[in-house]
């Protein structure tokens, strides 16, 4: 995954920009992202601070972290399945 040019802090102070009244299109010519990268944003991170960012961080990470364990168990089960199979 390609990793962004922004951190969460300076995404969300994008983001409180927005929120005084500066438009889209000026924060995003000011900045140098794409419109459509700044509604990205604003969907994901919109309303939140930079604490509550970094637990959607760590969150996310833990979430992969259990998708990996659980399709590696799903794969030792299959396996074990298949062994047992041609064992009787």
């Amino acid at each position: 995954m390609k990793r962004s040019r922004f951190s969460e802090k300076q995404i969300i102070g994008i983001l409180k920009e927005h929120q005084a009244g500066l438009g889209a299109k000026e924060l995003c010519r000011k900045h140098g992202v794409s419109d459509a990268t700044f509604y990205k944003w604003r969907s994901k991170f919109g309303g939140m601070e930079v604490s509550d960012a970094r637990k959607l961080k760590a969150l996310e990470a833990e979430n992969a972290k259990l998708k990996k364990l659980l399709a590696e168990q799903m794969m030792d089960v299959s396996t074990l399945k298949e062994m047992l199979g041609k064992n009787f």
